[in-house]
């Protein structure tokens, strides 16, 4: 069986579904006190349930059965600025799984995050040379380049490990994130109430108003490169995951109104000053590390994937 981390959160509950279809036992870990049967989690197949409180102890019971460790259980919120939670949820809880993964030979696949090349001073290539030159621009993006800097000197370490570095995530079941949600969840939301979408204008003369660009990639396929790294264990270390291209905003959200069959109309706001002095313009994921390790799968347009998203679950609210 396979244990997932963060199984009520949105990349989680992706990766459970994936297991599912392959017919793999589930053990799903998370904070369950707030509500076990959170919709993430419908028509889910899952062997136990267990508490991130408790699941330290119970691996040490019951690690024969585990084959395996996808650990995607984080606080992601760019926004907090109170370190020492991330210190204990990313940091500190990281390094007992990665401990008890080692101690018992488990491969183990981590969630990092693309936050940790900050303003790209040193690129987006996922060479472990730089992470110690890494500059993130916020606690969330520090704890994870932290954890990164710690795996990389490990003497004592799991039988295979991968840390991925996630670049902009998307897609199904992250109708729970709220303001960390995507901008085609909230250009969806918007075109509904508005026929209109409002995105951040550019406060950097390099950068027209919704040029900014990101590397923007589909849940469904973070869950197959995922699956892939656990079945061909490539040689251990950090690997980007995004596309390889980066978009404008402007493309995502046109790419939104034409799922929906509506007419484009996008405007124009401030960026909230909280973030203002901190965002990324451009994030573009150098992909020569993964494929060099063997991954050929293509991954989904932009294009693509907004229309699946939109027309298959977001019109309807569904969960993956």
């Amino acid at each position: 069986m396979i244990v997932v981390t963060g199984a009520l959160g949105f990349i989680g509950s992706c990766m459970i579904k994936a297991l599912n279809d392959a017919n793999i036992e589930v053990v799903a870990v998370d904070d369950f006190y707030k509500d076990r049967k959170d919709p993430n989690l419908e028509n889910k197949q899952v062997r136990e349930w267990i508490h991130r409180d408790i699941f330290i102890p119970w691996f040490k019971v019951q690690y024969g059965k585990i084959e395996a460790v996808f650990h995607l259980g984080a606080r992601t919120d760019t926004t907090e600025q109170d370190s020492a939670i991330f210190d204990k949820l990313n940091v500190d809880y990281s390094k007992k799984i990665w401990s008890i993964c080692s101690a018992y030979n488990i491969p183990l696949v981590y969630a990092s995050s693309a936050a940790t090349y900050g303003l790209g001073e040193h690129g987006y290539k996922d060479d472990h040379k730089v992470v110690d030159k890494l500059s993130p621009l916020n606690p969330y993006g520090v704890s994870k380049n932290e954890f990164d800097k710690w795996a990389l000197v490990q003497e004592d370490k799991p039988p295979f490990w991968a840390g991925l570095k996630f670049f902009n995530v998307y897609g199904p079941n992250e109708y729970h994130k709220g303001r960390m949600a995507s901008v085609i969840f909230h250009t969806y939301k918007q075109v509904k109430a508005f026929n209109a979408m409002k995105l951040f204008r550019s406060h950097r003369e390099d950068f027209k108003d919704g040029e900014q660009k990101r590397d923007f990639i589909y849940v469904k396929d973070v869950v197959k490169v995922c699956r892939w790294l656990m079945d061909h264990k490539p040689k251990d270390g950090l690997y980007n995951l995004g596309t390889g291209k980066a978009r404008t905003f402007y493309d995502l959200a046109a790419s939104t109104f034409k799922a929906m069959d509506k007419e484009v109309s996008i405007s124009y706001i401030d960026t909230p000053e909280d973030i203002r002095e901190k965002y990324q313009y451009f994030t573009e994921a150098d992909m020569s590390k993964l494929k060099k390790a063997g991954y050929k799968e293509k991954f989904y347009t932009l294009e693509e994937g907004v229309t699946d998203y939109v027309q298959n679950y977001l019109k309807g609210f569904k969960i993956w």
